[in-house]
């Protein structure tokens, strides 16, 4: 591998109307709560509304890691707490049967440092990711008019989606037959109806990696998990076909992940500011950094639902050792803290950042221990 690329400034290139696009951003995005809101699904998020589990688990930082991979969280030999939720991208809930790219974000407590801008409190890193090594448009102008069509449609026509996203998948899995992939295709429901718990995910734009510019990929490796890779859920029946198969899951194993890390080496064939460009892996290899463990538990719950309701994710909480790189990650700022106070206001719930995973699931343990001791 190359040499990695040391960050500097003016790596990144602001849009001309990048203001402008932020605020239509925003507008984009609290329209999609809004129009939830009104159907009485209160306090939604605007992307990623539907859980599909919740996790705790641990994440152990590897030992003896080189100094160019021992940058900011991954700088000392460490064991975090973590908490892992598992989502798909629709802003609006439904059912599993239009199926569209699947998304994991990671938030891992304890974490010290240097902080982001408003951050400055909390003791948190976030990792936002979906099951793609690119997103799906280049910029902060193309993301924003797919977001517009997003909110265009939201909780319209959910029998046209369904039939559509079976017409989606039946045209996503004749071009992966000829080796290839359509993120577009993807996104309109044409996501393969496989196991989330198989999925490698990543975070698909780029971030500071310390001094350096990186992507972060977590590929499932023990194998109660990769025996799930392309295991196919029939999401044809009910609303929660995939909860459902977590909760499965879990009831009976945990899972096993490698956290890995790609540095940029290359401005050309690996920019910051297209975040649709694969970067080359010939070119510079994911490596592992760090590993992810869950063992095995309730993956959904009531009291689940109502501490995911209360807590949020955005790449904008971390350390500044990891502060999120080109217009799409700028933009989503903003748009995620907007999300995050309309989800509040209209549900009354305070959002957290959580310093401890501790009494997390209160009223469940107690719940278990009364299974226990008074059968």
């Amino acid at each position: 591998m190359s040499d990695p690329v040391i960050y500097t400034p003016e790596l990144e290139h602001t849009l001309e109307d990048e203001a402008q696009i932020a605020a239509d951003l925003r507008e984009a995005m609290l329209s999609i709560s809004r129009k939830t809101d009104a159907d009485g699904f209160h306090g939604l998020r605007s992307v990623h509304a539907k859980s599909h589990a919740l996790l705790t688990g641990e994440l152990e930082v590897d030992a003896n890691l080189p100094p160019y991979l021992a940058q900011g969280l991954f700088g000392h030999v460490k064991t975090y707490p973590v908490i892992m939720r598992f989502s798909t991208t629709p802003g609006d809930i439904l059912p599993d049967s239009v199926s569209t790219p699947r998304g994991l974000a990671i938030k891992v407590v304890g974490v010290q440092g240097a902080r982001l801008p408003g951050t400055e409190n909390d003791v948190t890193q976030d990792f936002v990711m979906i099951n793609g090594p690119a997103f799906q448009t280049s910029n902060a102008k193309s993301f924003l008019n797919s977001l517009k069509l997003l909110a265009a449609t939201t909780d319209k026509a959910e029998g046209a989606k369904v039939a559509l996203s079976a017409v989606m998948r039946g045209t996503e899995k004749v071009i992966e037959t000829f080796g290839g992939q359509n993120a577009m295709i993807k996104g309109m429901g044409g996501e393969p109806a496989s196991h989330p718990l198989g999925e490698t995910y990543y975070t698909a734009v780029p971030l500071l990696y310390g001094r350096y510019i990186a992507k972060l990929q977590v590929v499932p490796v023990s194998e109660d998990l990769t025996m799930l890779t392309d295991h196919h859920i029939d999401v044809g029946h009910g609303q929660t076909p995939i909860r459902d198969a977590m909760i499965d899951h879990f009831s009976l194993y945990g899972g096993h992940w490698d956290v890995r890390v790609q540095l940029c080496t290359d401005m050309e064939t690996m920019p910051i500011e297209d975040a649709a460009k694969v970067w080359p892996e010939e070119e510079s290899p994911y490596v592992t950094v760090a590993r992810l463990r869950v063992e095995p538990q309730v993956a959904w719950s009531e009291e689940r639902s109502q501490v995911i309701d209360a807590m949020s994710f955005s790449p904008w909480h971390g350390l500044a050792a990891h502060r999120p790189l080109g217009s799409i990650m700028r933009l989503r700022k903003s748009a995620y803290e907007a999300s995050a106070r309309f989800r509040s206001e209209h549900t009354g719930k305070v959002i957290i950042e959580p310093s401890t995973l501790e009494g997390l699931f209160a009223a469940e343990m107690q719940a278990e221990a009364a299974e226990v001791y008074y059968p």
